[in-house]
Parts: structure tokens; C-alpha cells; sequence
């Protein structure tokens, strides 16, 4: 006969057997997430050396700011206006032409952001070296997984021509464009600047032009490399967003 002690053991050590599974299973669950963020940042090997072919987030680019309850902001420039965006860094000052005609969601956000000092104190998080050359910044948390809260559109997207046989279309030397998770329409505020030109499939919003000055100072990040002598990571030479405005010309 089963006591009520012996009873209450039993019960205890089936509430423990269901905690272990609970648990292995909630491991093996963070297991392969982690797995599938690092299999889109995995480095692409080519003939000739390693390839890093793309410009994406690691996360969902929703973190961090009050945005996410309100949503896309409410149209608030000349639609047909361009406008200039002008980035104070430590590394100097860069100005970035934007056709709200071509992009006007894109435009709109980066005015509605930088009107609310969001990239003022941020870091340019990555730098990119090989394959393809660019510097990403827009993130407030510097890891790659920061936004806005919400999401806009891609536009733009046939500007840069018909893609070839690879599936790439160049990103001109001086590009600014968005970066995104590599699904449709999920642009938030991280963007990169082109210091060389880059291949790239024609999935990245491009919104901007960086004046001559700009261009060299973001060159001569590229230059000194990214950290650990890696193709793709933390830039060397570190670059902060001091202050972002956008004005109307």
C-alpha cells in the first residue's frame, strides 16, 4: 500500500521530471535560434577568399525606443522636396543628399529620427572589408539588432539597374542605403554608407548620396580595417554618430 508520504515524493519527483524536459526543451529552442542568427551572418566562401554578401540585421530591428506602439510616423515632408542629411561624427563630417521624389517613406523617417536626436551618440556597429565595403550604422543599441519600433517600405529598389547574372545590381561608391532582415519591407533605421563599390542583390532601399568629404572620411575608416583583421565586424578605427540633422535644401 502507498503511503500519502510516498505518494507526495512520487508527485514531487513528477513535477521535477516535467521542469527537466520543460527546461531541455526551452534549450534546445534558444539552441537552434542562435544557430539559424548565426547561419544568416555566416561568411560566404568563394573563390579568391571570403565573400560577405549582405548588408543585413542580425535581429528585428524593433528594439530600444518608444517608437513601437506609434508606428511608421505620419508624413511630414515636401514629397517631392530633397532633402539633406547631415552626420557629425568623430571621424568627420558627412552629408548625405536624399530625393524625398524617389524614396519620400525613407526620407521621412530619417527626418522624423533625427528630428528626436535618436542617432546622436550612436556607433557605426560594423564594418564590412571584403566582397563587399561598407560602414553600418543607425542602430541605438550598436549590436546590429536596434530600430525604431516599426517598419517602412523598400523603394527605390530599381534605380541602380537591371541585376546580372549573378542576381546583383552595383552599389556605387558613395551609396547610402537601408539595411534590412533580407525579407521585403523591413527597413528601420540602420543604414550603410558604400565606400567602395559593392555588389549586392537589389533588395536595400537606396536613398542617399555622400559628398565628397563624407565619402573620404568613411574611406579612410574602411582603410584601417575592422577589429581583429576580420572582413566583417567592429570597425578599427570607431565611429560615432555625434549629432544627425535633416533639413530641406
Amino acid at each position: 500500500m502507498v503511503t500519502s508520504d510516498q505518494r507526495r515524493r512520487q508527485l514531487a519527483r513528477d513535477k521535477y521530471a516535467r521542469q527537466q524536459q520543460r527546461r531541455a526543451e526551452a534549450q534546445r529552442k534558444a539552441k537552434r535560434r542562435n544557430i539559424v542568427i548565426a547561419a544568416s551572418l555566416a561568411v560566404v566562401l568563394a573563390a579568391g577568399g571570403a565573400v560577405y554578401g549582405s548588408v543585413q540585421l542580425l535581429g528585428n530591428d524593433s528594439k530600444n525606443t518608444e517608437e513601437t506602439a506609434s508606428g511608421e510616423p505620419a508624413m511630414s515632408i515636401e514629397a517631392k522636396g530633397t532633402y539633406a542629411m547631415a552626420l557629425k561624427t568623430n571621424e568627420g563630417d558627412i552629408t548625405v543628399s536624399m530625393d524625398a521624389a524617389k524614396t519620400p517613406r525613407t526620407v521621412n523617417s530619417f527626418k522624423h529620427l533625427a528630428d528626436k536626436k535618436y542617432f546622436d551618440g550612436t556607433k557605426c556597429h560594423r564594418l564590412t572589408t571584403a566582397g563587399i565595403f561598407v560602414l553600418q550604422c543607425g542602430d541605438p543599441e550598436g549590436t546590429g539588432m536596434g530600430g525604431p519600433g516599426y517598419t517602412i517600405p523598400d523603394e527605390n529598389l530599381g534605380a541602380l539597374g537591371k541585376p546580372g547574372a549573378d542576381g546583383k545590381v552595383t552599389y556605387k561608391a558613395g551609396t547610402v542605403a537601408m539595411a534590412n532582415t533580407g525579407q521585403p519591407g523591413t527597413g528601420g533605421s540602420q543604414f550603410f554608407l558604400v565606400y567602395k563599390d559593392s555588389k549586392l542583390p537589389p533588395q536595400y532601399t537606396p536613398f542617399g548620396t555622400i559628398d565628397a568629404a563624407g565619402l573620404a572620411a568613411v574611406q579612410k575608416v574602411g582603410a584601417a580595417g575592422a577589429e581583429g583583421g576580420q572582413g566583417d565586424g567592429a570597425p578599427k578605427k570607431p565611429v560615432t554618430i555625434e549629432k544627425a540633422t535633416v533639413t530641406a535644401k
